[in-house]
């Protein structure tokens, strides 16, 4: 089975955590988890307890998250800029025995559980290293858009088996230094970004900040593999075509990964025409960390986020959970050891996606290529569009209104319409005037006309998450 950071059993003095100025070689952290471990033993916190943890832009945030895993502590990791209502809730349902904070000081009032300060104390004494067992590791709150946020239970041995996969995908070495400025609640940031660097024995340079002169300095400064969402690197393409400095620091980078929401077509041409990279994508959810990935050095279509992860099965679904024909769209369900052990004190939410025979049923919708390559088009409750008689996934819209060179951002919506059943709308924000009509025509013109929007709304900017994902919810 084995631990989850083989790394600092018998650490060396390379760095292994830099956060600004700040570093951390494999020993010093090693010396940083014993004494987390010995604290919080002395604080009387049993292993496997819930321990909140304030994910703050500092080192000590990244040292708590790393330490509560390797020692064997249930990180929640919370979102600093959750309001009120939704932090309440978390706190409620995971009921952690204390919160850790780099700045405990800066804490909403409301917390309502002791506050431990992030300590930068070291030591030398002995720790019972976490094995990468079935037990939870993780309790990780999905983005609530429909709902209050649910905790879904990660355990260690899922986030050993994906990291291991994505490792072999990408060639993922202990020579790599992963440089992301992702924030370290979701499973991106945290899962791929921090305990992926350690899990491989590499090192991690973690900005709090994303600024793309940052971004390309520290891809400069070593062999880097690059963790980013579509929005950064959208703004990274942009700042390129202009600054060189910004192009030779993603031209050095070995790999670009984006996640978590659909790579625009777009910026992925135009980052190849300005460094000559494609920028790999990948699939996963909160619930199931990643399933699928374009591997390294190899072909794949546009708009592709890849095969599944070694181990992982693959399989698309019509609205009765029956297998669809092969060619055709369908939800995408997963099967697999990186599958959630299920959602926190919420059975019949984990009995509505998780069935008797381990098959996740994840409520985005997709297609499959003879070459086994998936191709996601949306969520299938907010982005399957039945109009007319067709099916339309709106995100086969938004590709084609981002074709256009005036669109920067598209969303789209099926809204009720007494004789189409649905009628397809778009949202878009735009770099100049352009005629509604001449949108829809274009999407007509470059897919088809029944994918046509029959309404077109220019707005000054999408609502998104935290992790840029559109909140279609909150769509005028």
């Amino acid at each position: 089975m084995g631990s989850l950071f083989p790394v600092l059993e018998q650490p060396d003095e390379r760095v292994v955590l830099r956060v600004g100025a700040e570093t951390l070689t494999a020993h010093q952290l090693a010396r940083r988890v014993a004494a987390h471990a010995k604290r919080l033993d002395q604080a009387g916190v049993a292993r496997g307890a819930h321990v909140g943890v304030w994910t703050q832009p500092a080192l000590d945030t990244c040292v708590s998250l790393l330490a509560n895993a390797a020692a064997g502590f249930v990180s929640v990791p919370l979102d600093p800029k959750l309001g009120p209502r939704e932090l309440g809730h978390v706190l409620t349902d995971s009921r952690p025995v204390l919160t850790l904070a780099a700045a405990p000081e800066s804490l909403k009032d409301t917390l309502g559980v002791p506050v431990l300060a992030t300590s930068s104390e070291a030591s030398d004494g002995s720790v019972e290293w976490r094995q990468a067992d079935r037990a939870p590791l993780l309790v990780l709150y999905t983005s609530g858009t429909t709902g209050l946020p649910k905790g879904a239970l990660i355990a260690a041995s899922a986030v050993a088996f994906d990291l291991d996969g994505l490792a072999q995908a990408w060639a993922w070495t202990h020579e790599d230094t992963v440089v992301h400025a992702l924030p370290l609640f979701h499973v991106h940031g945290l899962v791929l970004g921090l305990f992926g660097a350690l899990r491989t024995g590499g090192a991690l340079h973690w900005l709090p900040r994303f600024e793309p002169s940052l971004v390309a300095g520290a891809l400069a400064a070593r062999r880097s593999v690059f963790f980013a969402v579509p929005t950064m690197y959208h703004r990274l393409s942009e700042a390129a075509a202009t600054d060189g400095a910004i192009v030779r620091g993603l031209q050095s980078a070995r790999l670009l990964v984006s996640g978590s929401a659909a790579l625009p077509h777009r910026d992925q041409q135009r980052l190849e025409q300005l460094t000559g990279k494609r920028v790999l994508e990948r699939y996963g959810l909160t619930e199931t960390l990643i399933n699928t990935a374009v591997r390294a050095n190899a072909p794949f279509p546009a708009g592709s986020v890849g095969q599944p992860v070694d181990g992982v099965e693959l399989k698309l679904v019509d609205d009765a959970r029956q297998a669809v024909p092969h060619g055709a769209m369908g939800e995408v369900a997963v099967r697999g050891p990186n599958v959630f052990l299920g959602y926190l004190n919420r059975p019949d939410a984990t009995h509505a996606v998780l069935d008797a025979d381990g098959w996740f049923f994840t409520g985005d919708l997709g297609a499959v290529d003879e070459a086994g390559h998936l191709r996601i088009v949306g969520r299938r409750a907010t982005d399957l569009i039945k109009c007319g008689g067709y099916k339309v996934g709106a995100g086969e819209v938004e590709a084609a209104l981002l074709e256009h060179p005036l669109v920067r951002e598209a969303a789209v919506v099926g809204r009720p319409d007494p004789d189409l059943g649905e009628r397809i709308v778009a949202f878009v924000v735009v770099a100049g005037p352009v005629e509604p009509k001449a949108l829809e025509d274009h999407v007509a013109a470059l897919a088809s006309p029944h994918k046509r929007p029959r309404e077109v709304h220019v707005v000054a900017e999408l609502p998104r998450n935290a992790m840029g994902k559109v909140v279609k919810s909150r769509l005028p």
